[in-house]
């Protein structure tokens, strides 16, 4: 028997490699749901980005499957979908999951909080990665940045709002924790998916909706129903998400997740620099074909008003839950600390070259 130790002894290593080398060759398809519809301009882009990205880092060991919501028919089922594991991923916003997740919401935006660059830099410096999944781990899932509009605006409106009085009774389309504090201040607040918005302000069973900016609000005609469109107070950095089925995850190799993990940073950058440049090409061509549209800012009474209800509404979740209270008092200490330096920098930058 000696005599066939070496041999064994060889194959075993033969087996082994050979192994080895399936394993670095397996091939892994990932089916990601997103809420958008097929074709949906800079939000349904990024996901289809990030899929473009890993396919070619991993050299074709992920794949992806992407179905739009004229698929599965469930535009806010996303976080449901990934759970049971009928997807693998998904491309929604964490806001839109409020009533199964309360606490899922900050991660999108607060009124009156981070822009966009604070608020990646409270996710990736500032403890929100840590914090967001102390809130999705129990559920199975992970969840990542997907990707940020930037400052939304406050909506489109049928009627001008000079007064707080104007926003009672207002039918108005608003997700998310803005939605709420329209409530508070006696808005009839309602919840459409993208795919009905025109249709809704068309037949005038909303008065008035929030989608996100002239980048993706252009195409969507809403102007060609309400002409006064308001600056945003509810969305100042709208962060989208890349939500994942932890058991999924836990099945790709490391460098495939690494690979996952830098194509969403990417393509999550990418989305918001291209909704910069798209909102500034689309208002400057709604301000040329469509003279009629009137930019609006709200009163500082209806500011007020929004902003009181805001910090209402924020200590009553803070009181009855202690995670909310933790995210709530990570984000407001963080925006404390990083906007005294946007205030010397960009802002101060703007004021003072604006010549106004």
């Amino acid at each position: 028997m000696t005599t066939f130790k070496p041999f064994l002894t060889a194959l075993a290593l033969m087996l082994s490699l050979a192994s080895t080398s399936l394993l670095a060759e397996e091939t892994y398809t990932i089916r990601l749901a997103e809420t958008w519809g097929p074709n949906s301009p800079i939000l349904g882009e990024t996901p289809r980005s990030m899929a473009a990205m890993a396919e070619k880092m991993s050299g074709g060991r992920l794949k992806f499957r992407i179905d739009s919501s004229n698929k599965h028919k469930a535009p806010f089922g996303i976080f449901d979908m990934v759970k049971a594991g009928q997807y693998d991923m998904g491309h929604t916003a964490s806001y839109y999951y409020k009533g199964s997740i309360p606490n899922a919401m900050y991660f999108t935006t607060v009124p009156f909080g981070m822009i966009a660059q604070e608020q990646y830099a409270w996710f990736y410096y500032g403890g929100g990665m840590e914090l967001m999944e102390k809130v999705y781990s129990p559920h199975g899932l992970l969840s990542f940045p997907g990707g940020n509009t930037g400052n939304q605006m406050g909506g489109w409106f049928r009627e001008e709002i000079n007064s707080v009085e104007d926003l009672q009774g207002l039918k108005m389309r608003t997700p998310g924790f803005a939605g709420e504090v329209m409530a508070e201040v006696g808005v009839a607040v309602t919840n459409i998916p993208p795919g009905e918005l025109y249709s809704s302000l068309e037949r005038g069973t909303i008065d008035a909706l929030e989608w996100v900016g002239p980048a993706l609000d252009f195409n969507m005609g809403f102007h060609q129903i309400a002409k006064y469109y308001y600056s945003g107070w509810q969305e100042p950095g709208a962060e989208v998400q890349f939500l994942i089925n932890k058991k999924t995850w836990d099945e790709l190799p490391e460098e495939l997740q690494e690979i996952l993990r830098v194509s969403m940073r990417t393509a999550a950058y990418d989305m918001y620099i291209q909704s910069t440049h798209e909102s500034g090409v689309a208002w400057d061509r709604m301000k040329e074909d469509y003279p009629d549209v009137t930019h609006k800012t709200f009163p500082p009474e209806v500011i007020d008003a929004l902003r009181d209800a805001t910090e209402k509404l924020l200590a009553e979740e803070a009181e009855k839950d202690e995670l909310a209270k933790e995210i709530i008092t990570s984000q407001e200490n963080y925006l404390k600390q990083v906007r005294q330096w946007t205030n010397i920098s960009d802002k101060a930058y703007l004021n003072s070259v604006s010549g106004e």
